[in-house]
């Protein structure tokens, strides 16, 4: 049973040893042409490691001559279609740089954005590279008038900024979460007015997310909650305030699941002002 074994693995082995042993001998060579066709054709068949490999070697050797163009651009292709997006970052803004008006000009100046955008992090992590990817998508935008891409590009762009969107809704969320606590409040404040100054920039800079409702539903309990923890000189003012915020959010969202939340509040309010009144 072994034997047999051995004997089936024995042909795979054999040919793995054969082709590294032609991509040594490839990469041994002194002629220039030959690693260029060969490492085209592993490009092609998606050997994309040795492709990288023999690529990387060549645009230097090829600098001034016809080839040259296009090895630069076909290993950014190879970077990116072997998953190493910073890499292939890098060898796209190269291209770029150095061939502004070139045959791959306007699909590198794309592909710029595509490599940062397949780097970015999930919405709880540091948003910089989905920044980045913001600009350079915009930048290929503003390039070309009338892109190839622009398309996947604008989409992109909406796909990037939820992103951002997510990021500030967590940030949001978790002052509120830390509610009372005071041990991050290093610099005065609390937790709510910091969820409060969150969500209300997250809404100015995005007016027509998705999560606006969430934002909003955040603010008015944050401000509900300070003005239950407000000293007597505050107290007054900010349950008036808290009071506006949730006939503004009723108006606002009429059908929204949170509605019963406001009016809970309101009430809850409305026993400090109009007790105030009274007096």
């Amino acid at each position: 049973m072994k034997n047999k074994i051995l004997i089936a693995i024995l042909p795979s082995v054999m040919l793995f040893s054969g082709c590294a042993h032609e991509f040594n001998q490839v990469i041994k060579s002194p002629d220039t042409d030959y690693k260029y066709e060969y490492a085209k054709e592993a490009f092609a068949k998606g050997k994309y490691t040795q492709a990288t490999t023999l690529l990387d070697e060549l645009i230097l050797v090829q600098k001034g001559t016809d080839n040259a163009e296009e090895s630069l651009y076909m290993l950014g292709m190879a970077y990116f279609n072997g998953k190493d997006f910073e890499s292939a970052a890098m060898t796209f803004k190269k291209y770029f740089k150095t061939y502004p008006k070139g045959i791959y000009a306007e699909m590198a100046c794309f592909y710029i954005g595509e490599s940062l955008f397949q780097s970015t992090p999930e919405p709880r992590l540091d948003q910089t590279e989905t920044v980045n990817a913001i600009a350079a998508f915009q930048d290929y935008l503003d390039i070309y008038p009338q892109p190839k891409m622009k398309e996947r590009a604008q989409t992109r762009l909406l796909e990037l900024q939820d992103k951002l969107v997510k990021k500030e809704l967590y940030s949001a969320q978790l002052y509120y979460n830390l509610g009372s606590y005071f041990g991050n409040c290093t610099n005065g404040g609390s937790n709510y007015e910091a969820c409060i100054i969150t969500a209300q920039n997250a809404i100015k800079d995005y007016p027509y997310s998705q999560d606006r409702e969430n934002f909003a539903v955040l603010i008015m309990k944050s401000k509900f909650e300070l003005a239950q923890q407000s000293v007597e000189a505050k107290r007054l003012d900010r349950f008036r305030d808290a009071e506006d915020e949730c006939y503004g959010f009723i108006n606002e969202y009429p059908d929204s699941k949170n509605k019963e939340i406001a009016e809970k509040y309101i009430a809850a309010c409305q026993k400090i002002t109009k007790g105030k009144e009274q007096e």
